[in-house]
């Protein structure tokens, strides 16, 4: 599936939003990729990861991990897809944690799988509660990679489309200073 085709699959699902956005990264954008109203149809998600689970096949991985709430669908469908187990972690008391009883084995190649990467944070926090288990890391996927190669996991980032957009500071932003009413339509909670 090409860069194109899988943006025609967003815009297809009303995904990809024009607008002004605060992203979870707290940049602001005028574009977001709202991938939820993409996963919502579970053919278009199995389409996709298998898809990306073919771009990974070469990778050794015991376990996929999603961060709640963007990865939770994308990480139980390429966990199916490369028939292994699926976890995720949640954010609790702005730390993110495997809960439920999740557990990772030392040594165990994880996969962690994101809706689309920006600058990384979310994934980097994940990286963090893996590293506590002994666990290691053994590539990123995600459906859309918007960092434009910044995103840096020290792992391969395997992505099924690239989307450059530009992103701002709040301070430095342009839509701020057009007076342009900001949405927020991501799950981070900021403070």
């Amino acid at each position: 599936m090409t860069n194109e085709e899988v943006l025609k699959i967003f815009r297809d699902c009303e995904a990809l939003l024009e607008g002004h956005f605060k992203l979870s990264s707290g940049l602001h954008s005028s574009k977001y990729l709202q991938c939820a109203k993409v996963t919502q149809y579970p053919d278009i998600s199995a389409k996709l990861c298998k898809e990306l689970a073919e771009k990974l096949k070469d990778i050794k991985i015991d376990v996929v991990i999603g961060p709640a709430m963007g990865g939770v669908i994308i990480a139980y469908e390429l966990a199916r897809q490369l028939g292994v187990r699926g976890i995720f972690t949640e954010r609790v008391d702005g730390k993110v944690q495997f809960r439920r009883g999740f557990a990772l084995a030392k040594g165990e190649r994880c996969l962690i799988a994101e809706d689309v990467v920006t600058t990384g944070k979310s994934t980097k926090e994940v990286i963090a509660a893996l590293e506590e288990t002994g666990a290691r890391l053994a590539a990123c996927g995600c459906l859309i990679d918007r960092s434009g190669g910044k995103a840096d996991f020290g792992v391969p980032l395997v992505s099924m489309a690239k989307v450059e957009v530009a992103t701002y500071e709040e301070n430095n932003c342009p839509m701020c200073k057009q007076g342009i009413p900001v949405e927020k339509p991501g799950s981070r909670v900021f403070k």
